[in-house]
């Protein structure tokens, strides 16, 4: 007897093998086939972190075409899918972009809380709004939601730029210490706009938070501190609590002339003058060359001349002439007016300078005392 082969089940078998198979299976990872770039970009100013994520579109022959046409419309517009609402341009393609921010800024002026934004511009032709919005997950400006927005900025774009940007794209300029310029370009427009941050604010913050924890055990740290804050005139009182930790022999405390040094400045803001003047009067002696004169300086920037003069006297008699004592008393004698003086002392810095650099420096100054004029 001849037994006829179950198609059925054979092919339960197959699809069965098929299922399982798949459910274990990884995702082939592809390149994206998308004609719009994924693009990531960043900065960081003091403590704070910038990053801007966005689809970047090409112009493709569309030069001329771009602003205020479909691609970038003017104004607000109903795009008859989504939240199906007037909405501004998506600042970029396929999926909304997006800033995030670590800690409060201020765009143009305008403080903005720390997070992550949906980014928006409703365009005008010599006018732009920059947009903040709360939903980051959306695909463009499809469900934009004015009642989600944060923040608006009028701004003003620079049209007519030289180079024709092919990619959008997110840049960063003109960063300082606190700011930094950011911008949108694509074709040839720039849409600029400055984000700021209270670097002595946030600075303060976090070195309050390090200090609360393992770090307000550890001397170097209190002192760094405590240092940071006298220079920056800044929770002096509070300077002085670390600073007096960091020296406190009984905690294994840092007996230096920077630390030292520390304490009677904070201690001479604080009006306590006489105890200042105590305590530098035993620290001299642990000062090196470079730390004695950098001394000196921070005392001239504090328009302490006749104290710093002291401090670049004791360091050229004490270590005997030797780099940098003459720049000391080179820029000593400029804050007190005695030029001729300055200029031999820098005549004599010159004939010691280790680099290129410091003999620049110095051939500068030697220019600017021949001229009859003090030293900045």
């Amino acid at each position: 007897m001849s037994i006829k082969p179950n198609c059925t089940f054979g092919y339960f078998l197959v699809f069965a093998f098929f299922i399982i198979s798949s459910s274990h299976a990884q995702m082939l990872k592809l390149p994206d086939a998308g004609i719009n770039f994924k693009c990531k970009a960043g900065r960081t100013i003091g403590n704070t972190e910038i990053e801007v994520n966005w689809n970047a579109p090409g112009v493709k022959g569309r030069e001329g075409k771009i602003w205020g046409t479909s691609v970038a419309y003017f104004g607000y517009s109903v795009l008859g899918f989504g939240s199906n609402v007037e909405s501004p341009w998506r600042a970029g393609a396929d999926e909304s972009t997006t800033i995030s921010f670590s800690n409060e800024v201020s765009i143009n002026g305008k403080k903005l809380a720390p997070g992550t934004y949906g980014f928006f511009i409703a365009l005008y032709p010599d006018s732009c709004v920059l947009i903040f919005n709360k939903n980051t997950a959306g695909w463009g400006s499809y469900f934009y939601n004015e009642d989600l927005d944060v923040l608006r900025v009028p701004v003003i774009q620079q049209k007519n730029q030289k180079e024709n940007k092919e990619r959008l794209d997110y840049t960063f300029s003109n960063q300082t210490d606190h700011s930094v310029e950011m911008a949108l370009e694509w074709e040839r427009w720039r849409i600029p706009f400055l984000v700021e941050i209270d670097l002595i604010h946030q600075t303060l913050n976090s070195i309050k938070s390090q200090l609360s924890g393992a770090m307000g055990f550890d001397p170097p740290s209190l002192e760094a501190g405590a240092f940071w804050c006298y220079q920056n005139n800044v929770n002096l009182k509070e300077a002085l609590e670390w600073i007096n930790t960091a020296v406190d022999p009984n905690l294994g405390g840092i007996n230096s002339f920077k630390a030292l040094s520390t304490k009677a400045g904070i201690l001479s803001k604080l009006g306590q003058k006489n105890e200042a003047d105590k305590i530098i009067a035993g620290a001299i002696d642990l000062a090196s060359p470079l730390e004695l004169h950098a001394y000196g300086r921070q005392l001239l920037r504090e328009n302490k001349t006749v104290e710093a003069m002291f401090a670049f006297e004791k360091n050229y008699k004490k270590n005997k002439g030797a780099w940098p004592t003459n720049v000391g008393m080179m820029r000593g004698y400029s804050a007190m007016g005695e030029l001729t003086k300055a200029l031999d002392h820098a005549r004599s810095a010159l004939k010691q300078a280790p680099n290129a650099e410091n003999k620049k420096v110095l051939e500068d100054a030697i220019k600017t005392l021949e001229s009859g004029q003090a030293l900045k």
